[in-house]
């Protein structure tokens, strides 16, 4: 339980969940095996999870660089 909590919480940073960043989807307890589900064509998936990555990278790399500016202006007050 733990850890599907842990998966399934929004991260601060990316606005997504780990589980949508590793499988593309969302996490889910159970399922109807008798609902037919559209079956993903690999090429959908990959592009699909590429911009996943894309679109969490560029969540990451602008929280690193607001850390960065909130750091280096700390700095600057202790000179």
């Amino acid at each position: 339980m733990a850890e599907f909590v842990v998966n399934n919480k929004i991260h601060i940073a990316t606005k997504i969940s780990s589980f949508i960043t590793n499988y593309g989807r969302e996490l889910r307890i159970g399922g109807d095996i008798r609902k037919k589900e559209k079956i993903e064509k690999v090429t959908e998936f990959v592009e699909r999870i590429k911009k996943v990555y894309e679109e969490a990278g560029a969540a990451l790399k602008k929280v690193q660089e607001n850390m960065k500016r909130q750091v280096d202006k700390c700095q600057d007050c202790k000179k």
